[in-house]
C-alpha cells in the first residue's frame, strides 16, 4: 500500500524533515549502541587506548547527529499540531 503524493510544499517538506529525522534517530542511537558494547567489550578484556578513544569518538558523533534529529522530529510535530489548531502542550 502506498501513501498518496502529497501536493503541498510544506507538507512535502515536513514529510522530507521526518525521513530525514528517523535516519538520524537511527544513525545516532546505533552510535550510542555501538560505544555501549565496544566500552564492554573493552572493559572485560582489558582495554587499550584506541577502543577508548573509539567509543568516545562514537559517542560524540552520535550526540552531533542525535541532538538535531530529535529536535526537527519535535518541531514536524509542533507544526502539525499547530496546523490543526490543537493546543502547544506547553
Amino acid at each position: 500500500m502506498t501513501q498518496p503524493e502529497i501536493e503541498d510544499p510544506i507538507l512535502q517538506s515536513r514529510a522530507r524533515i521526518r525521513m530525514a529525522t528517523r535516519v538520524g534517530k537511527r544513525l545516532g542511537y546505533g552510535c550510542f549502541m555501538g560505544a555501549v558494547i565496544i566500552f564492554l567489550i573493552n572493559y572485560y578484556l582489558g582495554g587499550s587506548g584506541f577502543w577508548t578513544s573509539f567509543t568516545v569518538t562514537l559517542l560524540v558523533i552520535g550526540s552531533l547527529i542525535l541532538a538535531p534529529s530529535i529536535i526537527f522530529a519535535y518541531a514536524a510535530n509542533a507544526a502539525d499540531r499547530e496546523d490543526q489548531g490543537l493546543p502547544h502542550g506547553h
